[in-house]
């Protein structure tokens, strides 16, 4: 058995376009049928502001799958520590024997779920998208944006946080990063020109409505994967000409379509992601077209992104 750390995972992987390209395989698989994945475990420690959710997939023919155990504590910013955590293991599909543990502090799980943004973006937005705007400032708003650059030609982003303060540093460092950026204090505001809009945040409110948003717009929103969170308004989903998500039996547990699904009202179209990449769908019939991908986050993708890190790894090690 291997073991791992972060910074050592760290130097073998980031976002490049042979992570995306295994991630994005891992989708397609999924949406081929070639994939086992149980429902996510999860368990809220409400007194902490905590989650901890368990995820895994088996892709058949794969030569190993991963068990990735993720918490999430969101008031440890103010402590002065990462949100996210945790580590994945990594067992023989052949044997059921632990090959590796990756102790990678919730880094794989960052990546995987920034890669995936990018992957939707990819086959939703409009190819001659620039514009982004990002709702959030924290560690996915930065990593969405990135991941996005390797698929789109980004130029401007438009910032709106909770925290004013947080959107005008993030907005800074995009500066640092040669992109045109500037942070605003209304989720309009920032919206207004976007052609790509990405929320971010573990908010369990609506944050953004259907008045905000400009026509032709592709919306990802990746915040939303446990029970009661909710970044977007059912007014969003009622004007998608189509509503995509990683799995339809997530997003109505522990994504965007809960309260629709409660009352027996899913949105008219409803797409997985993994099928439009499987099945080359184009979902778009006009550049007004808006799209919605709501990213509760699979197993699939921290199977996929462990066995690229074991093979980024011994490649480093060679």
């Amino acid at each position: 058995m291997q073991l791992f750390y972060r910074d050592a995972i760290r130097q073998a992987v980031g976002l490049d376009l042979e992570a995306l390209a295994a991630v994005e395989a891992g989708f397609a698989a999924l949406g081929r049928g070639e994939v086992v994945q149980p429902p996510i475990l999860s368990m809220a420690i409400e007194e902490a502001n905590g989650e901890v959710d368990v995820k895994t997939a088996h892709i058949r023919g794969a030569p190993r799958f991963a068990i990735k155990v993720s918490p999430g504590f969101f008031d440890n910013p103010k402590l002065g520590l990462p949100s996210l955590n945790g580590l994945m293991l990594v067992f023989s599909a052949r044997t059921g024997l632990v090959e590796a543990v990756l102790f990678d502090e919730g880094y794989l799980t960052a990546v995987r779920t920034a890669l995936a943004g990018a992957i939707a973006a990819k086959y939703l937005s409009r190819p001659d998208s620039r514009r982004v705007a990002v709702l959030g400032a924290g560690e996915q708003a930065e990593l969405q944006v990135q991941a996005l650059r390797l698929v789109r030609e980004v130029e401007r982003v438009d910032v709106w946080a909770r925290r004013h303060e947080a959107a005008q540093a993030y907005a800074r460092r995009l500066e640092d990063q040669g992109l045109e950026a500037r942070a605003h204090d209304s989720v309009a505001a920032a919206c207004a020109s976007a052609d790509i809009v990405i929320t971010t945040t573990p908010s369990r409110r609506p944050i953004l409505h259907a008045g905000e948003l400009p026509e032709g717009v592709h919306i990802t929103a990746m915040g939303s994967d446990s029970p009661g969170k909710r970044e977007l308004d059912e007014s969003v989903l009622r004007l998608a000409s189509a509503f995509i998500c990683d799995t339809r039996a997530q997003s109505e547990t522990n994504g965007e379509l809960q309260a629709l699904a409660a009352r027996g009202e899913p949105p008219s179209s409803v797409y997985e992601l993994g099928r439009v990449i499987a099945e080359g769908w184009q979902l778009r019939n006009s550049p007004r077209d808006i799209t919605v991908c709501d990213l509760t986050g699979t197993g699939v993708q921290d199977t996929a992104i462990a066995n690229f890190a074991l093979e980024r790894l011994a490649r480093v090690g060679d």
